[in-house]
């Protein structure tokens, strides 16, 4: 659905009544720009449409999500302030501070028309404020911590994914799987971004508002490539002269044509900030790689016959004993747990991994650890919110009873998908178990601090997403 001066007002009256304030009528210029752009909603997503130059793009992308925008920064602040004491304005003045330089020129328009669009709308909103949102798994996750000499690695996020090919698949071509884990609150990720830019491939990617990059990470792109990502937990390492995450993964989406360039690209100016396993993949080649990327160590493995995983513990010995505090053979511990069962599920199913069994393998509640069925935090599908005694190491925010965090979503891909430019997603955990936020609060009232900010996710079914939907 196109957005014509109709249709804008009527998305604008629905701005008002969630409290974003009505803004003056659109010039002549951004009414064009706005009218080649979309959004709509679907089982618990936000499918958002913008294409054209930097500007024209961020624009469209601000205006369309105002709303969503207006409210991550009401969480986004809150939690910042709960997390560190400190207000959300000293972390944009040091994020313009470190990062401004290393922007690219497009980057910086596409963000500066996000803050002209969501001011449009009535968002009281900066460009530093969108910076920030893009940095801040790298700003509040890496930069901010290593500032502290005393402070120990921590848990840095989640997520559960694989990628496979050749022989481990039921027709020898690619299939790409990913569940995002995250403190549910912000729980924002919601959106299903379709960016075609003016030069470079076209991208259908996970996002969440004023996104200029993925963030969770899963996309396809027109050139063939596919990637997703596990963070690497108790992971400490940062280099604010290095080129920020985002930029750098957002211009191998759009500019790499090949594993070659995306892998050159990631590792060039790395600054160890949102240190992943990126699972990439080419479906023209049928190739797939998996990039250790820490800060001083890095590793690269290639094959057109196998599988890679991610569950947040590194396979690379010399990254995971410099630059991490990781156990690798305790299986109290989630990422571990998790790497064993997903080595369990190729073996069960080597040669027959397809879309449908990848869904299946997202909603997995096996423990290896307890030896049976017992949905927690060492489960393939995540629940936190469901253990009672979790395991972690001493400085482990997540390492806390009935902690509201786990996966929140699914999402899987094959190469004939990819090549139309479309994927399977599912909003709310892979397995059907929904999240009750106003019950959650009054079983754990130690988490009463979130009231206001926590929010329900209910089950959703598993929705097709594809580029040039309207």
């Amino acid at each position: 659905m196109h957005f014509n001066k109709k249709i804008v007002s009527l998305l604008l009256i629905g701005m008002v009544s969630a409290g974003v304030l009505l803004a003056a009528d659109l010039t002549k210029e951004e009414q064009s720009w706005v009218a080649k752009a979309s959004r709509a909603e679907k089982n618990g997503w936000v499918y958002l449409h913008i294409e054209g130059k930097p500007l024209a793009r961020g624009f469209q992308h601000g205006y369309l999500l105002a709303k969503e925008i207006a409210e991550s920064l009401r969480v986004e602040k809150h939690m910042t302030w709960w997390n560190t004491g400190k207000e959300w304005p000293y972390f944009v003045e040091q994020t313009l501070k470190m990062f401004t330089p290393k922007i690219d020129a497009e980057y910086r328009e596409e963000m500066e028309g996000i803050t002209a669009g969501a001011r449009k709308a009535g968002v009281d909103v900066s460009y530093g404020d969108i910076l920030l949102l893009n940095a801040s798994a790298e700003i509040m996750g890496y930069w901010y911590p290593s500032l502290q000499d005393d402070t120990p690695q921590q848990k840095t996020g989640g997520c559960s994914a694989f990628i496979a090919t050749g022989k481990a698949t039921s027709d020898g071509r690619i299939v790409m799987a990913h569940n995002t884990w995250s403190f549910f609150v912000p729980a924002d990720t919601n959106v299903v971004i379709d960016l075609l830019p003016e030069k470079g491939a076209r991208i259908l990617m996970q996002g969440f508002p004023a996104a200029i990059h993925s963030g969770t990470d899963f996309f396809i792109c027109s050139s063939g490539l596919v990637g997703t990502e596990t963070t690497i937990d108790y992971f400490k390492g940062f280099d604010p002269a290095g080129i920020p995450e985002f930029v750098r993964i957002r211009k191998a989406m759009q500019y790499a044509h090949d594993l070659d360039e995306a892998l050159k690209i990631m590792i060039d100016g790395n600054n160890g900030g949102y240190a992943n396993t990126w699972l990439f993949g080419d479906v023209h080649s049928n190739e797939i790689a998996r990039l250790e990327l820490g800060l001083k160590v890095h590793s690269i493995e290639r094959t057109r016959d196998g599988f890679y995983s991610g569950s947040n513990i590194t396979e690379n010995v010399p990254l995971m004993r410099q630059e991490t505090d990781s156990d690798f053979d305790n299986i109290k511990h989630s990422d571990i747990a998790r790497r064993v069962r997903w080595l369990d599920l190729f073996d069960k199913w080597m040669g027959k991994i397809d879309v449908e069994r990848g869904k299946l393998m997202l909603g997995d509640h096996y423990d290896v650890y307890a030896g049976r069925e017992n949905p927690g935090d060492r489960t393939i599908c995540g629940h936190w919110e469901l253990a009672p005694d979790p395991a972690g190491n001493s400085s482990d925010t997540w390492a806390k009873p009935f902690y509201p965090a786990g996966a929140l979503d699914g999402k899987v891909v094959d190469a004939r998908m990819a090549e139309q430019m479309t994927f399977w997603a599912k909003w709310g955990s892979s397995c059907d178990i929904p999240f009750d936020a106003p019950k959650f609060l009054q079983e754990h009232r130690q988490y009463d601090y979130l009231n206001g900010y926590l929010k329900s996710r209910p089950t959703q079914p598993w929705t097709v997403f594809k580029s040039g939907s309207k």
